[in-house]
């Protein structure tokens, strides 16, 4: 923004009427999602992720949210600056805004954003994507056994809440090393020269309601360290599903979820069951009120306290920006081809029972 030379005029200019056109090849190539899969997710995407991690991944801090900070006090001293010229020069100022949107824009879809419009990975896996009720109901049953089994054999006691022996680093480190979600025939998730971290910004992701993000412009996935440690494991997993290209939620938190569960250490493998049976009692909520509490009653007393200790931490946060934040969040994820938006979280519940149901846990 400021002075402009006629060459950097005429740049501007071009940078901005390539904004529809990038929309329009955008909205063209989203109706082939084989072939974003195959040239794009597969193709040319595990190098740039991999590339950044490798150039960001080192640095101990999050990158991503030092740049953001920049980005608005370089914005809020232009707009101090310039305010006049702003308000004389409107249009100018406007053709400006949309110059950085158009770059902004191009490198969010380049950098990450198709992986919003690859195969689903139900198809991918040869999953079904539905389920009954019966087959909820019978799933959560086992889910809550294998759970209450885990739980009773760390603590020695179905009333002991499982604690977590490691601080955040260490969890980033281990998940890191040990992220294997799915066998050796899929190459695609092999995880390395990881760029995880605990976002700068946590206090005001749980304001937010957020557990973590992943910063599509240096590909670091950031995780709110603010969370229980009865998540940050699982959670960590969910944001490196989105760093290897998985941008739906619902297939971030399933590969987070196995992931999590193939950790040689018991108390992270037993964040990963909590977490799943946490998502499929809600859903039998939603379903059948009378099956959940039937379904409820079989869940020991140590993991309720999970979820009783996670639903103190996000109530304690509540504030009234909350749901503006929320509903922004949900309206972005609608424009990115996922048409539940937020709801789109529960729907790793089809995967869940799915994938259970050809290999048994």
């Amino acid at each position: 923004m400021g002075k402009f030379t006629p060459m950097n005029y005429r740049l501007k200019n071009t940078i901005v009427l390539s904004l529809p056109v990038q929309i329009l090849l955008v909205s063209w190539i989203t109706r082939y999602p084989e072939v974003i899969e195959t040239y794009y997710s597969r193709g040319i995407y595990p190098y740039i992720s991999a590339a950044l991690r490798w150039l960001y991944g080192w640095i101990p801090f999050s990158l991503g949210d030092i740049l953001y900070t920049l980005l608005l006090l370089v914005t809020l001293r232009y707009l101090y600056q310039h305010w006049l010229e702003i308000r004389t020069k409107p249009f100018s100022f406007l053709r400006d805004l949309m110059a950085v949107f158009s770059i902004a824009y191009f490198s969010f879809h380049l950098l990450w954003g198709l992986n919003y419009y690859r195969q689903p990975l139900s198809k991918t896996l040869g999953l079904r994507n539905s389920y009954t009720t019966a087959e909820l109901t019978a799933f959560t049953t086992m889910l809550t056994e294998k759970t209450n089994e885990l739980q009773v054999e760390l603590t020695g006691g179905d009333s002991i809440q499982v604690g977590i022996p490691y601080n955040r680093q260490e969890i980033f480190d281990t998940v890191s090393t040990e992220y294997r979600p799915l066998p050796a025939e899929f190459p695609e998730f092999e995880y390395r020269n990881p760029s995880v971290k605990g976002s700068l910004y946590s206090l005001a992701l749980t304001y937010m309601g957020y557990g973590g993000y992943l910063n599509p412009f240096t590909l670091e996935a950031q995780v709110n360290q603010k969370i229980p440690m009865s998540r940050f494991p699982v959670v960590s997993c969910h944001e490196i599903a989105h760093q290897l290209g998985y941008a739906a939620e619902n297939e971030a938190n399933f590969i987070g979820y196995l992931a999590a569960l193939n950790q040689r250490d018991p108390r992270l493998r037993y964040t990963a069951l909590s977490y799943a049976l946490g998502y499929c009692l809600s859903q039998l909520r939603a379903m059948d009120e009378e099956l959940f509490q039937e379904a409820y009653s079989g869940v020991n007393p140590g993991i309720k306290k999970d979820y009783e200790e996670l639903s103190a931490f996000w109530k304690a946060y509540e504030n009234p920006l909350e749901p503006i934040f929320k509903m922004s969040f949900n309206a972005f994820l609608k424009a990115n081809n996922q048409a539940s938006g937020i709801k789109s979280y529960n729907l790793v519940v089809a995967l869940l029972v799915a994938y259970h149901e050809k290999l048994p846990l």
